[in-house]
């Protein structure tokens, strides 16, 4: 399984975000549905995360998106 990285500019810092493949395919779909750049929608997801770390957050926001569309 291979990671890739994405950067971000979130609440005006840049940041680098590592997940698999499948993970970023979801969250490119997602956001293609909302009508969003998959900055906005990571920025989003980041918004409303709390204190769990963006990677874990984005995982779960793919897992739930894909949980709803089966």
């Amino acid at each position: 399984m291979t990671l890739r990285k994405r950067s971000f500019s979130l609440a005006g810092h840049r940041t680098s975000v590592a997940l698999e493949d499948e993970f970023w395919a979801v969250l490119d779909l997602e956001a293609k549905t909302a009508n969003l750049s998959l900055a906005a929608y990571v920025a989003r997801i980041d918004a409303a995360r709390g204190e769990r770390p963006l990677a874990s957050a984005l995982r779960l926001a793919a897992l739930a998106a894909a949980a709803a569309r089966s």
